[in-house]
């Protein structure tokens, strides 16, 4: 009996801290699976500048920085919008190319070197995209990662301990273990004639 209400308590509590994020994966799951169904109409916004004498002398040397100095990172993302922090940074002899996606959206800022003429793009693809992307984990950054790991962990520990309650019941109800094998038969024989 004392198992029981254990796992009792531990099943209730790890639904209660995964319930939102759960709605929420199942909801995009559906989404993504039907993407096709769902049109959207990306806003596209470019903007161009020149870059003030301060910031384009960081740029023009011999040698391009390891980094991207921070004087320049503040004006750009003053001047266009862009969060820059988790951006890639690339260095050519003629550019400095910088990549800043995000969910549900993709940013880019070109600057040539020679001349501080500076080019930007942003496309927003919409709500229904960043909820997507919060779905895959794509361009989310390290804590929504984590998040989402805590989210897969929390949610195998309430089927663990369904599992382990099942288990306990199994006696009062006849038709657990029927129903079980086969909700695993029928994922297995989906996966082996159907998911190609």
């Amino acid at each position: 009996m004392q198992v029981y209400r254990t796992m009792h308590l531990w099943h209730w509590i790890s639904a209660a801290v995964c319930f939102a994020a759960l709605i929420l994966f199942t909801v995009t799951g559906i989404t993504l699976n039907h993407a096709s169904a769902f049109s959207a109409s990306p806003r596209v916004e470019g903007f161009e500048a020149t870059l003030p004498a301060q910031q384009s002398a960081l740029i023009t040397g011999e040698t391009a920085p390891a980094t991207l100095p921070e004087p320049l990172e503040s004006w750009l993302e003053k001047e266009f919008g862009i969060d820059l922090t988790n951006a890639s940074v690339e260095w050519s002899d003629e550019e400095l190319y910088l990549s800043a996606p995000g969910p549900g959206r993709d940013a880019w800022i070109s600057i040539d070197r020679a001349t501080g003429a500076v080019k930007s793009e942003t496309t927003d693809r919409g709500w229904l995209a960043y909820f997507n992307d919060l779905h895959k984990g794509r361009n989310t950054g390290l804590v929504w990662t984590i998040f989402i790991d805590v989210v897969a962990a929390a949610v195998l520990f309430f089927a663990i301990t369904g599992m382990v309650l099942l288990w306990i019941q199994a006696r009062q109800r006849k038709s657990t273990w029927p129903l079980i094998t086969g909700g695993v038969g029928l994922v297995v024989a989906l996966m082996i004639f159907f998911a190609h």
